[in-house]
């Protein structure tokens, strides 16, 4: 056991294993003090097969970590010659099942060593940017308390291009730093001829506790099988996950041995595994693998979050992202400046919140004229203005559960097209042009509506191209408004289609279609005047006066 702190977990866990008949050999960190030491020794001296060996002072990644280990299992082979298989755990590893288990385990293995080791090509584990390189360059100071002269260093010996030779017959491997070796080849490795000149070696390759006797061990065995029988799992970062009393069914799910690492106060763990009912697996074999995959999910959740649930610690990057909202949605360009009641005639036929324009310059046009909304939103345009996106972000995960809906148009003061276009998650029907009907109906000078059309016109023609844009995500349709004029009932049968919450109905009411006379002749005005009103598309000059839209069955052609 290598130990570093927690010397009341150390040996309540050396005592567990010494009942079981295991023999047990502990290392303790020679940076922990003589006082912690002693009572360590004495609360333990009534057990004879737990021995101390030799101490020196441990540092992370550093070849003090494999000395420990050494001087250790050379106490362990020395003192107890009736020991068959040598198991290296930490002073925060925890076994899982009963002593015995482990007994009948490695009987039915006779020859097996059981230790982590795979080729450096062959392994997604590494981190901080060295792989072949720990093994080809010289690392002598420490990464974690002289960083500036580990980096520095290394960029030295990358411009020097300085590279070590790898000891002749050896093939770098890395693996888990916890094994259970045969006595036999532990021996081999601690007594092998050329033990010096690969101690040399491995004293300055960075992390060598992941390497040393994974590399060797291949020398030595004659049969390896590469897997740890204890259970440790690692974040994206490389740091080890902790295991906390809430994981006691998780831990027992994974039929490993050994758990590391234990957060020393969680009770439950030492009291469920320690002092508990003799549960176990019986013969079964560890399979680490069960609790994979809740592990992977965990590692997703903590480096790209969950989707459109943002949070101040971890605010992610746009290029991280998959969506920007958590759930479906649908936005409505143009419908709101040909329809008065839109709408409440979208809530009614499909069944979702529809809302008026959220974006808005004069506030936020939330569904049933509320002010505030859900997830503490104001309809203050300035707070809205200060961050669209999260505004837009927040309202739809409040809102989980029921699909939200909103206007959208180029008179909307915050710019959106970086936004909903590229978010999976919404649904856009545009009738371009649309926004010019407002200004048909306003009672504004025809110069001045003239410069607020070349305005708007140009808003939207933008924020068109990024809907058809060939990176756009969103699922978009776009008619211009000629078009749509010509048939609407064929338009709105499609939102009941495909947006509607219920079960598909066929179209029975439509919205109130704002009074078009005239339409055509304004757009002839304004090309009079040298503006091109091209948006709308091939617009009749003549328009017959306003119609409500025919309740006309469309046809359904089976295939």
């Amino acid at each position: 056991m290598l130990c570093h702190e927690a010397p009341d977990r150390v040996a309540q866990v050396a005592r567990h294993w010494s009942e079981a008949g295991c023999p047990i050999v502990i290392h303790l960190d020679a940076a922990v003090g003589a006082r912690e030491h002693d009572a360590l020794r004495a609360r333990l001296s009534d057990r004879p097969n737990i021995l101390f060996s030799r101490r020196v002072k441990c540092q992370w990644g550093r070849w003090s970590l494999i000395r420990a280990t050494q001087m250790a299992a050379e106490t362990m082979l020395e003192r107890f010659g009736n020991v068959s298989h040598v198991y290296l755990a930490s002073g925060s590893c925890l076994p899982l099942r009963p002593p015995d288990d482990l007994h009948r385990y490695l009987d039915t293995h006779p020859g097996v060593d059981f230790i982590e080791s795979a080729r450096i090509e062959d392994v997604p584990w590494t981190q901080g940017g060295l792989d072949h390189e720990r093994f080809t360059l010289r690392f002598p100071f420490s990464w974690k308390h002289r960083r500036w002269l580990f980096d520095g260093f290394v960029r030295l010996q990358r411009r020097m291009r300085v590279r070590r030779r790898i000891p002749r017959g050896l093939t770098p491997h890395m693996g888990s730093q916890w094994w259970c070796l045969t006595r036999e080849t532990l021996d081999a490795i601690l007594t092998h001829p050329r033990r010096a000149e690969f101690d040399r070696y491995f004293r300055l390759v960075w992390i060598p506790d992941e390497s040393y006797f994974q590399t060797l061990v291949r020398l030595v065995s004659e049969r390896v099988e590469s897997r740890s029988l204890t259970v440790a799992k690692f974040d994206f970062q490389g740091k080890p996950h902790v295991f906390y009393d809430d994981h006691l069914q998780l831990l027992r799910r994974s039929d490993c041995f050994v758990a590391r690492k234990i957060w020393p106060r969680a009770d439950r763990l030492y009291a469920a595994f320690l002092s508990g009912p003799a549960d176990g697996a019986g013969s079964a074999t560890p399979q680490p693998g069960k609790i994979d995959r809740i592990f992977s999910k965990a590692i997703l959740r903590r480096t790209e979050g969950r989707e459109g649930l943002y949070m101040a610690g971890r605010f992610p990057r746009p290029d991280r992202i998959k969506a920007t909202t958590s759930a479906r949605y649908c936005v409505f360009e143009g419908y709101g400046d040909l329809f008065d009641d839109f709408p409440d005639w979208v809530r009614r036929a499909t069944g979702l919140r529809t809302h008026g324009h959220l974006f808005a310059p004069e506030r936020a046009e939330f569904a049933d004229g509320h002010t505030m909304y859900s997830g503490a939103l104001s309809d203050n345009p300035t707070l809205r203005d200060y961050n669209p996106s999260a505004f837009l972000t927040n309202l739809i995960w409040t809102t989980r559960g029921e699909r939200q809906a909103f206007l959208y148009g180029p008179r909307d003061t915050p710019d959106l097209d970086r936004i909903f276009p590229y978010d999976p998650n919404a649904d856009v029907m545009v009738v371009s042009g649309a926004w010019a009907v407002r200004l048909f109906r306003s009672d504004m000078p025809f110069a001045e509506i003239r410069q607020r059309a070349t305005l708007l016109q140009k808003r939207e023609d933008a924020h068109l191209q990024h809907l058809r844009s060939r990176w756009v995500k969103a699922r978009v349709r776009i008619t211009t408004m000629a078009d749509f004029v010509e048939a609407p009932e064929e338009a709105l049968q499609t939102i009941v289609d495909d947006l509607s919450t219920r079960r598909a109905v066929q179209l029975t009411e439509a919205p109130r279609m704002v009074d078009l006379s005239g339409f055509g002749q304004f757009l002839q005005n304004l090309r009079n005047v040298g503006m091109h009103p091209y948006l709308m598309g091939d617009f009749p000059t003549e328009e017959p006066a306003s119609r409500d839209v025919p309740m006309v069955r469309r046809p359904y052609v089976a295939r």
